[in-house]
């Protein structure tokens, strides 16, 4: 549990405590966050001043917590109040979403919302980004299966991202095509287009047909794997985490390349976004010694995430489409055979800000709770 955060004033200088960390507020870092209206614009919160360019040696001249708030008058005579409950959120750097959740395939962890209801229905819309937010992926039903109509679902949730596959892009067999995707062959669990700067935030795969007993979709939960590579071999984690490697894309339109680490993480560690494509990477030139050590690393990467107890494996059926975050949850693909039938997909990517965005929007709004079933 969250240790509360507390607020006192000792000789006209706030301090904030939470848990046994008891540290200053400085004027400057209060000051860049005033919201005076005399400083902000009062339509887009914008604000009207350069906070760099404020007195180094700004301090306080008064201050005084009363009545929820943080009143300051500062050295330079500028009075102004902050609300509690606002520097709670600024210092600890809530981004306004739902927290994590890492799943396993034994968790029966996927969501299943059904479109026709969510189309129009904040509810149900608030209810899906949720769970797409905190689990990486969710699973859409009953949706409409003609040509394009994946772009109707994908706007629903941000901006379709045009790639040299287009708009969206056709999933089904076809001889001599320029990606195994496109192939009836296995595919182990992979990020889409690590040779893209930026790499496509999410990915939407839609179901149009599936007529073959084979060709079951698999996810797996990067950020549960990260956990135990870190757990298992914190200087593999480590390296995985410095080394940047190469990825590679080409064909006779598109050259497409760039390098990233194969885990990134934020400032505190946790892992933010996982590249993992093998049939598309370039190992660096690395001492011998080093070298053994990252492929130690990259193989215990691979192990992982091909393991059953990580894959979740699913047959997606016609009318069906699965959203998931490609920086942290990996897709694949068992082989099927397209003499049984068609197998038909179509997918586009979108950008992560989109459904955080709708996620904040609709969850400052009053909903009530929305029916949610599982994905065995």
């Amino acid at each position: 549990m969250t240790s509360p955060m507390t607020f006192d004033v000792v000789d006209n200088q706030p301090f904030v405590t939470l848990g046994r960390e008891r540290c200053s507020l400085p004027a400057l870092w209060l000051r860049e966050r005033s919201r005076a209206a005399s400083l902000c614009d009062p339509v887009t919160g914008q604000r009207l001043f350069n906070p760099h360019e404020l007195p180094e040696d700004l301090g306080f001249e008064m201050a005084v917590v009363a009545d929820g708030a943080l009143q300051v008058t500062y050295s330079d005579g500028f009075r102004d109040s902050y609300a509690l409950e606002d520097l709670k959120a600024a210092i600890a750097q809530d981004n306004g979403l739902p927290s994590v959740t890492t799943w396993a395939a034994v968790d029966g962890a996927g969501k299943i919302f059904d479109w026709q209801k969510l189309k129009d229905d904040d509810r149900e819309t608030l209810a899906c980004v949720e769970a797409f937010l905190a689990r990486g992926f969710v699973i859409l039903e009953n949706t409409p299966t003609e040509r394009d109509s994946i772009l109707s679902v994908a706007a629903h949730f941000g901006q379709v991202r045009h790639t040299n596959f287009g708009r969206f892009f056709e999933v089904y067999s076809r001889p001599g095509s320029n990606d195994l995707a496109y192939r009836p062959v296995p595919l182990a669990p992979h990020t889409d287009n690590p040779y893209r700067n930026p790499v496509p935030g999410i990915q939407i795969l839609h179901c149009l047909a599936n007529e073959t007993t084979g060709g079951h979709s698999t996810l797996v939960d990067g950020f549960r794997v990260c956990d135990q590579l870190q757990d298992e071999d914190p200087e593999g984690f480590q390296l995985l985490k410095e080394i940047e490697v190469g990825f590679r894309f080409r064909d006779g339109q598109a050259h497409l390349t760039d390098r990233h680490p194969m885990i990134e993480t934020d400032h505190l560690g946790r892992p933010t976004g996982i590249h993992y494509s093998p049939r598309l990477d370039e190992t660096p030139l690395l001492d011998p010694a080093v070298l053994r050590s990252f492929h130690r690393a990259r193989n215990r990467l691979g192990s992982l995430l091909s393991d059953p107890e990580n894959e979740f494996r699913f047959l997606l059926e016609q009318g069906q489409l699965m959203m998931f975050d490609n920086n942290r949850v990996l897709h694949g693909r068992t082989a099927y055979d397209p003499d049984e039938g068609l197998r038909h997909l179509q997918g586009c990517y979108i950008d992560r800000d989109g459904p955080e965005s709708l996620y904040r929007v609709l969850s400052a709004q009053d909903q009530p709770a929305a029916d949610v079933r599982e994905v065995a």
